[in-house]
């Protein structure tokens, strides 16, 4: 994989050569990776923070005996990996084909001197990232399966929708290990949800249509 450079002074990222990237001339290094790729791994030191371009991420923990929990998926527009100690706290995955832009974390002030719209960019997805992340406790600890997967459902659709069609990025795998389900319940969830009508499953099982949201939102209630 080759590394084309802009304003980052030729350092490359925690497993770049795992990325392959084209240059973004001012602002940071435009990159691209494929299916399950790494972009950065639990300790490497925390250098650079992404932007989502296009595709998604997974953000994520492996657990002491082996399970994954994964604790957001970045979409176009979003920003991860911004830490405030020196290594990451959780490992980043391409979901499938993305593209990022990785920025310098030590040219984040530069940066955001030089562009304010950037600024409120930064400060836009950081607080979108901090409420997520306080529903999803919310979600882990007190709702149960059925539940659960409605809030998902909802929250794609706010995110991804178009005309109540949800073309989700993630697997049932992924589903399970965000939601602390085992992909035997994210998939009997579904399949009950669909069977009320509440939403269709296309052949594509990856594409979900929100027949009646009204009833998702009760759910969620």
């Amino acid at each position: 994989m080759q590394i084309a450079h802009a304003t980052l002074n030729n350092q490359i990222a925690p497993n770049a050569a795992l990325l392959r990237t084209r240059a973004v001339p001012e602002l940071g290094t435009a990159r691209t990776a494929t299916k399950d790729e790494e972009i950065f791994a639990e300790g490497d030191r925390a250098a650079y923070f992404y932007k989502v371009v296009s595709g998604a991420v997974r953000t994520f923990k492996l657990l002491s005996d082996g399970r994954r929990q994964i604790d957001a998926f970045h979409l176009p527009g979003d920003i991860f990996g911004m830490e405030s100690g020196d290594e990451h706290r959780f490992s980043a995955e391409a979901l499938g084909d993305v593209t990022i832009i990785a920025y310098r974390r030590c040219s984040l002030e530069a940066l955001a001197t030089r562009d304010q719209g950037f600024a409120n960019q930064v400060i836009e997805s950081m607080m979108r990232s901090l409420e997520r992340a306080q529903n999803h406790m919310l979600l882990l600890g007190r709702k149960h399966a059925l539940e659960k997967i409605a809030t998902f459902l909802l929250v794609m659709a706010e995110r991804l929708a178009e005309d109540g069609h949800v073309d989700l990025p993630m697997s049932r795998t992924d589903m399970a290990d965000h939601l602390g389900l085992t992909i035997e319940t994210v998939s009997r969830s579904l399949t009950q949800l669909e069977r009320q009508g509440v939403i269709e499953l296309p052949a594509h099982r990856r594409s979900i249509v929100l027949c009646n949201k009204a009833a998702l939102e009760q759910l969620e209630a």
